[in-house]
């Protein structure tokens, strides 16, 4: 089997609401899509879902790399994942985003040519999955009403961003706590908002509230403090913009700088990589968690089959289709109830892109 050609996708699709973390706010997704075609009439479909502020990319950029990618595949087996993969990242160091996109092409074709869903080929069975449902940073009155509503949808968690002031952030906590009783557990995260002394502020105000981590309470490059950070509360603390790859992993784990690892396929380049931190996580006895940026349903099927085939994946952060106010993915997985992420049993991912809606973007083949 050979690689003929490559289709790349400007796709933008606004958010249904505009969705405000610490490092800025999102009102559309502005992502890149590919399909990889074979000589065997196999084709493999990725997706990129850059967020500048964590990954440095942006979609002008991923689309211009993305020429460079394909030209480097053509005439190239696409079922030799490992070297196809090492030619990318060699070529173009970081811009981990847009490789995930070819990286998930790759390994739906992998399955498409082995007749297996992904998590099958991972060598992985189909588990349940729980999502929970994050919201965004806005009023304290506001965040309550939002938490309770995902809470009255059967979400199992509710996530909630953080990370402006510690009296503000606290008072958040408390009014949503307020709503939703004890019971229900909380994700919070602070998309690096705090440093050291206002992140123990206000992880020490809310320790006994049923929080069940904090993600990334300081800067990505101050792991000394995220260390001390977690030497100093009760609440589990999670690296997220930290972690990119299996190297990150090693540093953090090593240095017992946190308690969990996120995974986001956007961050590491996709699937082969995050398989790499899932192990280094295990070997070290950390649990992980598999989470998302803006993706459709496409990118989340591709992770969420990742999720399936590795236990050590204990936790899901799949809820960006949920925020989009449009669905151009056939087939793919489906949100069930109470927070279930369910997904299908088609060879590879399982996920494609509506052809009427790629008929209206631009786009461009490299071939």
């Amino acid at each position: 089997m050979k690689i003929l050609t490559v289709e790349v996708y400007k796709a933008d699709i606004p958010l249904a609401a505009p969705f405000r973390i610490a490092l800025g706010e999102t009102t559309v997704a502005n992502n890149v899509l590919i399909k990889i075609h074979t000589d065997e009439e196999l084709y493999g479909v990725g997706e990129a879902s850059p967020f500048t502020p964590i990954v440095g990319e942006t979609q002008a950029t991923d689309l211009a790399a993305a020429k460079d990618f394909g030209g480097l595949l053509i005439g190239k087996d696409p079922l030799d994942v490992e070297n196809r993969l090492r030619e990318l990242h060699s070529y173009l160091a970081h811009n981990a985003t847009v490789r995930s996109a070819f990286d998930i092409a790759l390994y739906d074709l992998l399955g498409k040519a082995a007749d297996l869903p992904l998590y099958s080929v991972l060598a992985g069975g189909k588990r349940t999955i729980l999502t929970d449902r994050t919201v965004g940073i806005a009023s304290a009155k506001e965040m309550a009403q939002q938490a309770l509503a995902f809470k009255e949808r059967g979400f199992p968690a509710v996530k909630v961003k953080l990370g402006t002031t510690p009296y503000e952030d606290i008072e958040r906590v408390r009014r949503i706590r307020e709503a939703l009783g004890q019971e229900i557990p909380l994700r919070i995260d602070a998309n690096q908002g705090w440093d050291c002394v206002s992140a123990l502020r206000v992880l020490k105000s809310i320790e006994g509230q049923n929080i069940q981590y904090c993600e990334q309470p300081v800067a990505a490059w101050d792991v000394a403090s995220l260390r001390k950070v977690s030497a100093n509360t009760t609440i589990p603390i999670m690296a997220d913009e930290s972690l990119f790859d299996e190297h990150d992993a090693f540093r953090l784990l090593s240095t017992e700088a946190c308690d969990y690892l996120n995974i986001k396929l956007a961050k590491a380049g996709g699937i082969h990589t995050a398989l790499k931190i899932n192990a280094i996580a295990e070997a070290a006895g950390v649990s992980c968690m598999m989470g998302c940026m803006s993706e459709t349903r496409l990118g989340l099927t591709a992770a969420a089959h990742v999720v399936s085939a590795r236990p050590n994946i204990e936790f899901a952060d799949l809820d960006s289709a949920d925020m989009l106010s449009a669905d151009p993915v056939i087939g793919g997985l489906i949100y069930g109830d109470g927070g279930t992420v369910i997904l299908p049993d088609t060879p590879g991912h399982g996920a494609d892109i509506d052809p009427a809606f790629l008929k209206d973007l631009e786009s461009y083949v490299v071939d």
